[in-house]
C-alpha cells in the first residue's frame, strides 16, 4: 500500500495562496488529506505554521510585491489564486489588478501549468457591482499570462465565519424585527464551503491545458430573506420582516456596521454585490466533477455544528492574545459568542491542580459563593429547569456525558481539560471550560496553569441583555471559583510532599 510520503512525492507541486483566509484554510486541510504536496505564500507565515501539516512548507511573499513571488513559485506545477482585497482602506479594485498582473507575470515566468480561482456569479454588464466587475476582472489578468486558468464562479458561501453567512447569522441573532431594503428580495445560488472545496480540490485532476469557467451553487434557488428565515428556524427564532425599498447601499452599509460585527466599509462593498442576483445559468459543473452541492437546509446545519466543533477544538489561549492586552468590558467577543477567560498558576503538578476541578459540584460544591449557586439552581427549578438536583454520578471521578448540576460533561481529559454545556433554563447557549497546562521549571517545584473560560451564545436581544446584566457576578463569582481551586491545588501538593 502507497504511503502518505509516497503519494506526495508522485505528485506535483501545488502553491496556495491565501491559505490564512476563510476558503484557503479549509483548502489547506483538503489538499493535505489528499496528500498534495503543498506550499503557501503568506505575508505572515507566524500565522499559518501552527496549522499546517510537518510536510506543508510556507514561503513568505505578497502578490503585491513582486520580487516575493518568483521564490514562492519556482518548481509549481499548479497555483491557487485566492486573494482579494474588500478589506482595504482604499480602492481595492486596483490593489487586485496590481495583484492580479505581479502574480500572472511571476507564474507565467516560473513555467506554472495552471492557475486555480474563486471568482464570484454575477452576469457581465453596467449594472454588475464593482466587487463582482472586480473579481471578473482579476480572472481576465490571470488568463492574459497564457497559463490555462481554471475559474470557479460562486454565489454566497454558506459557512461558520464566512462573510456572507456571518452577517447573516447576526442579523437574525440580533433584530427580532429587520428593517430589510430591496437586496433581500434578490434571488441567489447559496453553496456550502464543503461543496466550494471540494470543486476547488476536484480541478487538480483536470487534464493538463484544460482551460474553463465553472458556475457553481447549490441545490436551491432563494432570496437573501429566504436564508435568514432558515436561519432562524433552526436556531429557534420568530423573527418578522419590514421591506424598506429606499434604503441605499451606503445606508444598509452603515445599518449593518451598527447590528453586525462587519466593518461599514467592508458592508458597503457586501451589500453593493448583494443586489445582483448570483444564480447558476451553465451547469457543465455537473457534468464534469462528480459533486452534487447539498441544498439550503443541509448548508446552514452543517455550518451550525461545524461551527460547534471548531469552536471547542479553539485555544482558548490564543484566540484571547490575539485580541491584544485591552480587555473589554463584557468579555471578548469570538463571531457571535461572548468569552470571558482567566489564567491563574498554581504551585502544584498538573494532577494536583486538575484534581479540584474533576471533582467539582454535587455535594462537593462550587468552591465559592455556594448560596448564588444554590439560588440559581433554585431559580432555574421555578422556570422549568433541571436545578441542582441531579448532583453528579460520582464524587471523585467523571466521564463524558455524565450530568453534572445543571450542566454536562461534553469533553474530559484526565488531568487536563473539562468542557461543561450548560443544562439550564437560558435566552442563548453556554459552556464552562477549564484547562491544566503544566510550566516547565525546576521538576522538584513543578507548577501549573488553570484557565478557567465561561462562553455564552445570546440568542437575540434577550440574550444580550441577559449577559450583560449578570457579567459583573459571574466574573466576580467565576473568579473566586478559580482562586480556590489554586489554593486547593497547592494544599494537596503540599499534602503530597509531607507524606
Amino acid at each position: 500500500m502507497q504511503s502518505h510520503s509516497d503519494a506526495s512525492r508522485d505528485r506535483p507541486l501545488v502553491l496556495l495562496t491565501g491559505a490564512t483566509g476563510y476558503i484557503g484554510g479549509r483548502l489547506l486541510k483538503s489538499l493535505e488529506r489528499n496528500s498534495w504536496p503543498v506550499r503557501c505564500l503568506a505575508r505572515r507565515p507566524e500565522f499559518l505554521r501552527t496549522r499546517v501539516s510537518p510536510g506543508t512548507e510556507i514561503v513568505q511573499g505578497d502578490c503585491l510585491v513582486p520580487d516575493s513571488l518568483p521564490a514562492a513559485l519556482a518548481r509549481v506545477h499548479i497555483a491557487y489564486y485566492l486573494v482579494h482585497s474588500m478589506g482595504s482602506p482604499g480602492r481595492f479594485e486596483e490593489e487586485d489588478r496590481r495583484a492580479a498582473h505581479n502574480f500572472a507575470s511571476a507564474a507565467r515566468q516560473a513555467g506554472v501549468q495552471r492557475i486555480i480561482y474563486l471568482g464570484g456569479l454575477g452576469a457581465n454588464g453596467p449594472s454588475l457591482s464593482s466587487h463582482l466587475r472586480s473579481r471578473q476582472e482579476v480572472a481576465d489578468i490571470l488568463r492574459s499570462s497564457g497559463i490555462p486558468v481554471v475559474e470557479f464562479r460562486a454565489s454566497i458561501v454558506i459557512g461558520s465565519g464566512s462573510l456572507s453567512f456571518e452577517m447573516i447569522r447576526a442579523l437574525v441573532q440580533r433584530l427580532p424585527v429587520m428593517i430589510c431594503p430591496r437586496w433581500v428580495a434578490v434571488k441567489a445560488q447559496p453553496i456550502a464551503v464543503e461543496d466550494v472545496v471540494a470543486y476547488l480540490t476536484a480541478a487538480l485532476a483536470l487534464p493538463d491545458g484544460q482551460a474553463a469557467i465553472f458556475e457553481i451553487g447549490g441545490a436551491d434557488q432563494v432570496s437573501y430573506g429566504d436564508i435568514m428565515k432558515e436561519y432562524a428556524r433552526q436556531c429557534g427564532l420568530r423573527r418578522w420582516t419590514i421591506s424598506v425599498p429606499i434604503l441605499t447601499p451606503r445606508l444598509s452599509s452603515l445599518w449593518l456596521g451598527l447590528v453586525t460585527p462587519i466593518y461599514a466599509r467592508v458592508g458597503r462593498k457586501l451589500v453593493d454585490s448583494l443586489r445582483n442576483p448570483t444564480l447558476v445559468h451553465d451547469p457543465s459543473a455537473l457534468e464534469v466533477f462528480h459533486i452534487r452541492p447539498m441544498g439550503l437546509q443541509e448548508a446552514i446545519t452543517r455550518a451550525l455544528h461545524n461551527e460547534d466543533h471548531e469552536f471547542a477544538v479553539t485555544c482558548w489561549s490564543d484566540a484571547l492574545s490575539s485580541s491584544g492586552k485591552t480587555r473589554p468590558w463584557g468579555g471578548v467577543r469570538f463571531g457571535t459568542r461572548l468569552v470571558d477567560s482567566r489564567t491563574v498558576r498554581a504551585q502544584a503538578s498538573p494532577a494536583d491542580a486538575f484534581a479540584p476541578i474533576r471533582q467539582i459540584g454535587g455535594t462537593n460544591g462550587w468552591y465559592y459563593a455556594g448560596i448564588l449557586w444554590w439560588l440559581r439552581g433554585f431559580l432555574d427549578l421555578l422556570v422549568g429547569g433541571v436545578g441542582l438536583r441531579r448532583g453528579r454520578r460520582n464524587p471523585h471521578t467523571l466521564a463524558v456525558g455524565d450530568a453534572l448540576d445543571f450542566w454536562r460533561v461534553e469533553a474530559f481529559d484526565p488531568d487536563c481539560r473539562l468542557n461543561l454545556v450548560a443544562e439550564m433554563k437560558l435566552p442563548g447557549r453556554a459552556w464552562l471550560q477549564f484547562e491544566v497546562e503544566p510550566v516547565a521549571l525546576q521538576p522538584d517545584s513543578p507548577q501549573s496553569n488553570i484557565s478557567q473560560t465561561a462562553i455564552f451564545e445570546p440568542a437575540g436581544l434577550g440574550g444580550l441583555a441577559y449577559w450583560y446584566a449578570l457579567y459583573p457576578f459571574h466574573r466576580w463569582i467565576f473568579a473566586g471559583m478559580l482562586r480556590e481551586i489554586a489554593t486547593r491545588a497547592e494544599a494537596a501538593a503540599r499534602a503530597g510532599q509531607s507524606t
